[in-house]
C-alpha cells in the first residue's frame, strides 16, 4: 500500500482557522469562518478529502478527512469486520475484501492479557457492534474496558451509527436477552463479547469465531485485571437442545444455529442445572435506548460532542494520535478525521482538542474512536482497484484491528 500519493494531497493548510484550538477555552465557541464545507479532492460520488494542519498546545497535528454525503442515494456506510468478532485485519485489508472507496479504524478492543498470563486476547472490541443491520455483539462492563478513562455520564454501550433511515446519529446499545428452560428463565448478561459481568451468563455466537473464551470469566466489573473466575462453566446448545457441557470455557468455531453459554459464578451454578437433551431457548438483541429507528451499523466508542457541546470533564492534557468521527446537516453528512502519526506530528490532540476540531469541521455531534497505532484512514484512488493509506499509522504500519467504518459509493 502507498501513503499519501500526490494525487490525494490537497493544498489547503488552515493555518489561521486553527491556530485558535490550542487552548480549552475555546470549546465553547462558535465555528470558524470557513472551516465547514472546506473544498477538497473528490475521491468518489458524494466523498470528498482534505487534509488540514491544526496547531496544538503540544505541536501542530495533521489531520486527514473525509466528508460523507449520506443525502447521496449512490453513498452508505456499514461496520467492516474480519468476519469474526474475535478476529483483527488491517482497514486497508478489511475495505477492499468489502470493496469500500475509504475507511477509517473502529473501536478500542481487547489488545493484550498481561494480567492474566495464559489467557489469550481475543482482539474483541468494547462496545456493541451493528454490520449491515445483523448485531454482532454486546459492550463489555465499564470497568473491563481498554482505552483512555470514559468522559463523566458516558458508558460501553454508547454508539455512533446509521439508522435504516440513513441518518447518523448517537444512541446507547443495551443488551435484552434471557435463557430459558425447565429448570428456569434467567437473564443474559453478554452477547460475544469478552468480558462478561460477575455472577452472569454470556452467549456465543457463530459470528464470535474460534478464539478462546476464557478470558470472558476474568476481571471484574471495576477492575479488568483482576484474578479470573475459579467458579465457570460452559454449556453447549445445538438447535435448541443441550449437547454437552464443560467445566472451564473452550474454543473452537461455533456452527451456525448453535450457541455456547458461558457462565461465571453465579451464572455457572445456574448452567449446572442443564442436562443433555434439555430444551433450551436463548434470546437476545439489542435495544437502542435514544430512538425507536433501527441502526443499519453501529460502532462502539465514546461521545465527545453533544448539540454542538462538549461533554464536561474531557481530558485536556493527554495528547496523542487519534481518530474521530462526527456529523452534521442533521446526521445527513458524516465527518472522519484520523491524525497523522508521522514523527513531526506525534504528539496529536488532546480529547477537548480534537472535540474542539470536529465542531470547528461543523459536526453537531462527535465521538471519540481507538486511537495511537490503530489511527488509519484508507481511500481508494481514482482508477485504483485497491485502496491506500492516507495517514502515516503513529507504529511505522497498520495494525491489525477488529472492525471499522467502511465508505461505499456507486458511481
Amino acid at each position: 500500500m502507498t501513503r499519501r500519493n500526490g494525487r490525494f494531497r490537497t493544498a489547503l493548510t488552515v493555518v489561521t482557522v486553527w491556530s485558535a484550538l490550542a487552548g480549552a477555552a475555546l470549546l465553547g465557541a462558535a465555528p470558524a469562518s470557513g472551516a465547514q464545507g472546506t473544498a477538497g479532492t473528490e475521491i468518489a460520488p458524494g466523498v470528498n478529502y482534505t487534509e488540514l494542519d491544526i496547531p496544538a498546545a503540544k505541536g501542530v497535528a495533521h489531520a486527514h478527512v473525509l466528508s460523507v454525503d449520506l443525502r447521496d442515494p449512490r453513498v452508505r456506510v456499514d461496520l467492516l469486520y474480519p468476519g469474526a468478532v474475535a478476529s483483527r485485519a488491517p482497514v486497508s485489508r478489511l475495505a477492499d475484501s468489502r470493496h469500500a472507496v475509504a475507511a477509517v479504524n473502529g473501536d478500542f478492543f481487547n489488545i493484550t492479557e498481561t494480567q492474566h498470563p495464559g489467557v489469550e486476547a481475543t482482539g474483541a472490541t468494547v462496545g456493541p457492534a451493528i454490520a449491515s443491520g445483523h448485531t454482532l455483539k454486546a459492550s463489555v462492563p465499564n470497568g473491563q474496558r481498554f482505552g483512555p478513562a470514559l468522559p463523566p455520564g458516558t458508558t460501553t454501550e454508547d454508539v455512533l451509527g446509521v439508522g435504516v433511515d440513513r441518518r447518523a446519529r448517537l444512541g446507547s446499545l443495551a443488551l435484552d436477552g434471557s435463557v430459558r428452560s425447565d429448570e428456569g428463565k434467567w437473564p443474559l448478561g453478554g452477547l460475544n463479547q469478552y468480558a462478561l459481568p460477575e455472577g452472569s451468563i454470556g452467549a456465543f455466537t457463530s459470528d464470535w469465531g474460534s478464539v478462546s473464551r476464557l478470558r470472558a470469566t476474568c476481571g471484574t466489573d471495576t477492575d479488568r485485571a483482576a484474578p479470573c473466575s475459579t467458579d465457570t462453566y460452559e454449556v453447549t446448545v445445538e438447535h435448541g437442545r443441550v449437547v454437552s457441557a464443560a467445566g472451564t470455557p473452550g474454543s473452537g468455531a461455533i456452527a451456525p444455529g448453535t450457541t455456547v453459554l458461558v457462565g461465571r459464578e453465579a451464572g455457572a451454578q445456574q448452567l449446572r442445572k442443564l442436562s443433555a437433551g434439555e430444551r433450551v431457548a436463548v434470546r437476545h438483541r439489542l435495544v437502542n435506548e435514544d430512538s425507536g429507528i433501527p441502526y443499519r451499523f453501529a460502532v462502539g466508542g465514546y461521545p465527545m460532542l453533544v448539540d454542538r457541546e462538549p461533554l464536561p470533564g474531557l481530558d485536556n492534557t493527554t495528547s496523542a494520535v487519534r481518530t474521530a468521527v462526527g456529523f452534521s446537516d442533521g446526521g445527513r453528512r458524516l465527518l472522519l478525521l484520523a491524525l497523522d502519526g508521522a514523527p513531526e506530528f506525534r504528539s496529536g490532540l488532546t480529547i477537548a482538542e480534537v472535540t474542539a476540531t470536529m465542531r470547528q469541521l461543523g459536526s453537531q455531534d462527535a465521538f471519540s474512536l481507538d486511537g495511537g497505532g490503530s489511527t488509519t484512514m484508507v481511500a481508494r484512488q481514482p482508477g485504483a482497484d485497491t485502496v491506500s493509506v492516507l495517514n502515516h499509522p503513529s507504529g511505522g504500519a497498520e495494525r491489525p484491528v477488529p472492525n471499522g467504518i467502511g465508505v461505499f459509493s456507486r458511481g
